[in-house]
């Protein structure tokens, strides 16, 4: 087992202290655990004190070397673990602890009285990794109160002096330990995300499980906001920390885009947050850092890009309606020969023009087939007009709302000007899934001759981007001569 006393740089500069041999000549008992409470070093007045010999401390469970039950052992278990949790030292003023003494003085326990200071050594991510402990055995100074006053009686004014006063530090301190703790819970637990970053280069003191989930919970502490998170560094974020810093004035920034690398080795994802960076201030007016608070609202801004999507839908698809609605009436009347035959075939499609709402609506709570996403839309314009070919596909609510937006401005669009103006014109639909990928083409064919658009409107944007972001789909447009050909492609996910 290597000491940790090995490590010290400053060994191995030959005009300067050998810490390790410095270590095992001081004075005063010292021992060294790591963070399981194992002996990883111990010096020689440790193992006088303690008449236990190096080689068989190291390496042992401190308690199994030193066994102690009741309010002691708790004490010193209690102690180590404030040090651990908190990286801050601890104190114990006074307290009794039994030591088992060698079969050549008699064997059995002895009880001592001990007074311990508990220091941590921090690794690079500033947690504990070793506690050095130095002890003093009062032992002497405790008999020799109760040689004077018996068991129970009052010390010298001096003595009493110097014990109240390490005892009132010490509750102290294990008052101030708690309720660090408590706000350390509480922080750790804040729902939003939260950062402590100190100093002018801005390295991580303290970050919440929030903040940790939004970085894909890589190791902060220790270090710089541009060592921890290269990719926010040409995103303005570091720069806009040291502005907070020069100007001593909180900023604010309410949902910004932040592309962050959340696994190991991934993509950057884009995320959305509401956050402040708020300048902490020390008494003499320095800045000494920056507090980072924020929400990852990354939801509430894609459901508001998705509602505008849909108020523009709907103001789109006001005009569209009417358009749609003269499209059927002009086909219904070239292909009726009476006025009866035309009021029946005309009121039959506008009733399944206007199913093509009720099935939107009802897609936004549940499932639907894609073959009735395509009927709503299709179903008006009569069998002679439409093929589908394909088998059965069940959509979640949020690929067949798409997946229908799409389907009414395709119909809209052969209506007014493909394969669904004219008397001959037919629109085939064939799809296929493999790999949980729907893959479907939409095929103009016998309409009027087709020109390439001279600008892109609403509707051709809406179905080039419908299926984008979330859905991770994609529909491409191709203006052919002989007809409109749109191919679209879409990740499935299992419908609720």
């Amino acid at each position: 087992m290597q000491s940790v006393t090995d490590a010290d740089p400053a060994k191995s500069d030959p005009d300067g202290p050998d810490f390790a041999a410095l270590f095992g000549r001081l004075p005063s008992p010292y021992m060294i655990l790591d963070r399981d409470l194992t002996y990883v070093n111990v010096n020689d007045a440790y193992c006088s004190v303690l008449e236990r010999r190096r080689e068989d401390l190291l390496g042992r469970y401190i308690f199994d070397a030193f066994p102690a039950q009741g309010e002691s052992g708790a004490r010193l278990q209690a102690s180590f673990q404030r040090v651990l949790d908190t990286g801050l030292p601890d104190t114990l003023a006074l307290i009794p602890y039994p030591i088992e003494r060698p079969a050549s003085r008699g064997g059995g326990y002895e009880m001592r009285y001990w007074s311990a200071a508990h220091v941590p050594l921090l690794d690079a991510e500033g947690r504990t990794r070793f506690i050095v402990q130095n002890t003093v055995d009062v032992t002497e100074l405790q008999n020799l109160k109760t040689l004077a006053y018996g068991p129970g009686g009052e010390p010298a004014p001096g003595e009493k002096d110097l014990f109240m006063r390490a005892r009132e530090v010490e509750a102290t301190n294990v008052l101030l330990m708690r309720e660090t703790q408590d706000l350390r819970g509480l922080f750790m637990q804040a729902p939003g995300f939260m950062a402590l970053l100190a100093g002018p280069d801005l390295r991580f003191a303290l970050v919440n499980t929030a903040y940790q989930q939004l970085i894909g919970h890589r190791p902060v502490i220790g270090r710089t906001v541009s060592e921890s998170l290269p990719e926010v560094v040409d995103q303005g974020f570091v720069q806009l920390l040291h502005g907070v810093m020069t100007r001593r004035e909180p900023y604010i920034g309410e949902g910004a885009a932040v592309r962050l690398q959340r696994t190991a080795d991934g993509p950057l994802e884009e995320r959305f947050i509401d956050f402040i960076y708020q300048p902490i201030l020390s008494q003499g007016g320095e800045v000494s850092g920056v507090f980072v608070q924020g929400s990852d609202v990354t939801d509430r801004v894609h459901a508001e890009r998705q509602q505008k999507l849909l108020v523009d839908e709907l103001n789109h698809r006001v005009k569209n309606t009417l358009a749609t609605v003269q499209a059927i009436a002009q086909q219904t009347m070239r292909s009726t020969p009476d006025f009866a035959a035309f009021r029946s075939a005309f009121e039959s499609r506008l009733m399944a023009l206007a199913s093509t709402h009720d099935l939107l609506t009802a897609t936004s709570w549940r499932g639907a087939a894609l073959r009735d996403v395509l009927m709503a839309e299709l179903g008006a314009f009569g069998p002679d007009h439409y093929r589908l070919e394909g088998g059965d596909v069940d959509l979640t609510p949020t690929e067949a709302l798409a997946l229908g937006l799409i389907v009414h401005e395709l119909a809209t669009n052969a209506a007014k000007y493909g394969a669904l103006s004219g008397e001959h014109g037919c629109v085939n639909v064939s799809w296929s899934v493999a790999e949980d990928v729907l893959r479907l083409v939409w095929l103009e064919r016998d309409g009027p001759q087709v020109a390439p658009p001279t600008r892109r409107g609403f509707g051709s944007r809406l179905i080039e981007r419908s299926l984008g972001g979330q859905l991770a789909g994609e529909a491409r447009l191709d203006f052919a001569a002989t007809g409109l050909t749109c191919r679209i492609t879409l990740p499935l996910a299992m419908p609720s």
